[in-house]
């Protein structure tokens, strides 16, 4: 008996998310990104061509760096890839702290460039990005972020 209403409830969903045509390039998206750091993703749109992202991740690649923190400035352009899906191409710039033990912490300047996928049946967005780190504290470095993820957006 509950499979019949978990089943029922299932295709109530789908057809109400199906019926209407999501924009993610409003309000606030939370997700998860895998890759060199591997964590939380958020992003919040400011206008339809310009947001802030931000990772909380934790980094298997560098054991004495273990939590990582960023923060972008992105700018979105849907002229690059004519699609019937929206694929925008995505730059910006930003910042990442590194928090290491034993003083592995370092600070650094993050230029990122992506493609993300927003379906216009769901409320959700799928990314790609290369985000090179210039580490500027305690010393001058060049380091390599990459995340495939994907977020969720809230109040559509």
């Amino acid at each position: 008996m509950r499979i019949k209403y978990l089943l029922i409830t299932a295709l109530i969903l789908i057809s109400i998310s199906s019926s209407k045509n999501y924009s993610q390039n409003k309000g606030f998206g939370l997700g998860v990104m895998i890759g060199e750091p591997t964590g939380l993703s958020g992003k919040y749109w400011l206008d339809e061509t310009h947001a802030v992202d931000f990772g909380l991740a934790y980094s298997f690649v560098h054991p004495e760096k273990t939590f990582s923190l960023h923060a972008d400035y992105l700018f979105h352009n849907d002229s690059f890839i004519h699609s019937t899906e929206r694929l925008p191409v995505y730059y910006g710039i930003g910042a990442r702290v590194h928090l290491g033990k034993n003083d592995g912490s370092t600070i650094g300047a993050r230029g990122v460039a992506g493609i993300v996928w927003m379906p216009g049946s769901v409320p959700i967005d799928i990314f790609i990005e290369l985000a090179p780190v210039f580490n500027l504290f305690p010393e001058t470095s060049l380091h390599l972020d990459f995340a495939i993820g994907g977020r969720y957006y809230f109040g559509k």
